[in-house]
């Protein structure tokens, strides 16, 4: 298997049609009736799974890794994926590598805070684990990982089944013709090395966690299944609650013929429909629901929706409510706004590293409810599902992005090509989050021409792929003109809800410099995506001293004063609601490895910005819904 031939399929477009994920099929060595199928399963966390978390043996690829890449740069799939063990009594020698009796490593998980001295290694680690299974006829398996950063190669059983570029977004890779009855093996590789290609690309201000991070799992199916799905409150043109009350949206199965029936049921809605596939194995429906409770931070209400066609059965838990732009008052189910928030990274509370866990997310989402939030945005790139998930039950309102992030190569096709596909699969695995209510194309990019063209179509792309959700964007702050600030980049033309990262009192100027500053904002919905000072937890010292607690809450009063004097303010997003590590913050005893302009430090501990937080938005006094 030295090249895959590559053609598209499924061709998938909403109910406004819209162009969604593009299905690419892997052309292998004919082994079984169907060729392998390269997609991406919605819903998969609510699929019967055979889980492959756990133990995985690893090896380490050193730099130049030649056991993944030849000379050349291609992939080598005579090597490691192979999974051959050293003659070493007699020989022939393999390429000197053993899974067997190479140690173990936690998966999900990053391999930089499971292995000291991978702590800031970044380049290939190859992981191992056997695993026994039994193929059923007539059935479909699919070999599904949850995200691994950044490049990911699979092997089973010595067939190379597919690749994956991203970090963050879930692949979901046909093994069918590779398993066999009793013991199989996967060997994947993941590479983590940064280039300026890539998204995000060389420069991030984070930290660039290694390996798979996500859960592992086993998918069987039938050989005709439901592969997505989109089931939503109807979006016209204009919101009524009194007519809040129709279903739509698609299904479709994948390998079915022109004709077959699916049917979509919401019991406790009455909801109960069947409709046929057209020729692309696509379901459009439009049913009346009864007595349908919307879904909102304050009634965070979740349907049992019923799919199925022929063999294949999904139940999934979704939330129906309306979200849209109007003038500059954003709004949920007819009625105006305000974001009360904060920024996380995917950085595990406690332990640290990703986040990966049940305990993560909840440890972060009593982390908001504590604060009063209702909303958070997930910086700077999609987060484990389990995030949307809990967001969806606890009525919190998200924020999601792809890691576009500053340096990237807006002038090449093949980088537009990547960011066209992440932005694909956020959206495929989210689009059934009722949370989810902004798509964002982008963070803090350079305002030039060859760039607002590249976001421009991306985030028409976005519309293309979601016409419910309105798209965002975090700008950089405009450089100020003695006390003028004026955001005029024209990538705002391109945005519904317009995000600006500003931190007057920190990186620019003084707190007290906002007391007069007048800002000329767009007559668009503003969201202060980012803004705020560091602060080390226990550090104490004047309302001006560097690093102290109280100096951090002054730069946020002045910020408060500043905010409120912006009508078009609709949302406070300050950076960040936890410390988090960054390979760049390298100030020794006050970072320390950390950025430290968490409301809580990494250990769960509260600085004074958080209670100041926490009472402005239990008494919402900053910012206006309209």
């Amino acid at each position: 298997m030295n090249c895959f031939l590559k053609s598209f399929r499924n061709k998938h477009v909403d109910p406004s049609g819209a162009i969604a994920l593009l299905s690419l099929v892997v052309a292998l060595p004919v082994v079984a009736q169907q060729p392998p199928l390269k997609t991406l399963l919605v819903g998969a966390d609510h699929r019967n799974v055979t889980s492959l978390n756990g133990d995985w043996h690893y090896l380490v690829d050193q730099p130049p890794a030649r056991g993944l890449y030849t000379l050349e740069g291609k992939v080598r799939d005579n090597g490691y994926g192979m999974n051959t063990h050293p003659n070493i009594n007699s020989g022939p020698h393999n390429d000197e590598y053993d899974f067997p009796t190479a140690p173990t490593m936690k998966i999900p998980g990053d391999w930089n805070t499971q292995d000291p001295t991978l702590f800031h290694y970044e380049g290939v680690v190859w992981f191992q684990r056997d695993f026994d299974f039994q193929p059923k006829p007539g059935t479909r398996t699919f070999l599904h990982i949850g995200a691994a950063n950044y490049k990911s190669f699979v092997w089973v059983n010595q067939k190379r089944i597919c690749d994956h570029e991203g970090g963050f977004t879930p692949f979901d890779c046909e093994v069918t013709s590779a398993l066999k009855p009793g013991a199989n093996f996967v060997v994947v590789a993941v590479d983590s090395t940064r280039h300026e290609d890539q998204i995000p690309g060389l420069g991030i201000d984070w930290y660039n966690y290694g390996g798979i991070h996500r859960d592992v799992s086993l998918i069987t199916l039938p050989e005709k299944f439901i592969d997505d799905y989109d089931v939503h409150l109807k979006h016209d043109a204009t919101f009524s609650a009194a007519n809040a009350d129709t279903l739509s949206g698609y299904v479709h199965v994948e390998g079915t013929p022109a004709g077959t029936a699916v049917t979509v049921k919401v019991p406790e809605a009455g909801v109960s429909t069947t409709v046929k596939t057209d020729a692309g194995g696509r379901a459009d429906f439009e049913v009346k629901a009864k007595g349908l409770t919307l879904w909102s931070p304050e009634t965070p209400k979740l349907y049992k929706v019923e799919l199925a066609s022929g063999q294949d059965a999904l139940t999934d838990d979704i939330g129906f409510r309306d979200i849209r732009v109007d003038g500059t008052k954003i709004m949920l189910n007819g009625k105006s706004i305000f974001l009360q928030g904060a920024n996380m990274h995917a950085e595990a509370p406690y332990r640290g590293g990703r986040v990966n866990t049940d305990e993560d997310v909840k440890n972060i989402f009593a982390f908001l409810k504590d604060l009063n939030a209702n909303f958070v945005r997930l910086c700077h790139y999609p987060h484990d599902e389990r995030m949307e998930r809990e967001a969806d039950r606890d009525g919190v309102m998200i924020w999601s992005e792809i890691p576009i992030w500053q340096r990237i190569s807006y002038s090449k096709p093949e980088v537009y090509a990547k960011a066209t596909t992440m932005l694909s699969e956020m959206i495929r695995r989210d689009r059934n989050k009722a949370s989810v209510i902004l798509w964002s194309v982008s963070n803090e990019t350079p305002n030039e021409p060859t760039r607002t063209k590249f976001l421009t179509d991306l985030a028409n792309q976005a519309r293309m792929l979601d016409s419910t959700r309105p798209i965002t964007s975090a700008l950089i702050e405009p450089h100020a003109k003695g006390n003028q600030m004026v955001q005029d980049d024209p990538l705002i033309n391109a945005l519904d809800v317009v995000g600006q990262n500003e931190y007057v009192g920190w990186y620019d100027g003084k707190p007290e410099d906002t007391d007069t500053m007048v800002w000329t904002m767009p007559n668009k919905p503003i969201l202060f995506s980012e803004f705020g000072a560091e602060a080390k937890f226990g550090v104490h010292g004047g309302k001006n001293e560097r690093w102290a607690e109280e100096q951090q809450v002054n730069v946020y009063e002045h910020q408060f004063a500043m905010i409120n004097k912006i009508p078009q303010v609709r949302g406070l997003v300050p950076w960040v609601l936890m410390d988090f590590r960054s390979s760049v913050r390298n100030i020794p005893k006050l970072q320390d490895g950390y950025n430290r302009k968490g409301l809580f430090s990494e250990k769960g501990e509260k600085k004074m910005a958080f209670y100041l937080f926490q009472k402005t938005y239990k008494e919402r006094s900053v910012g206006k819904a309209e």
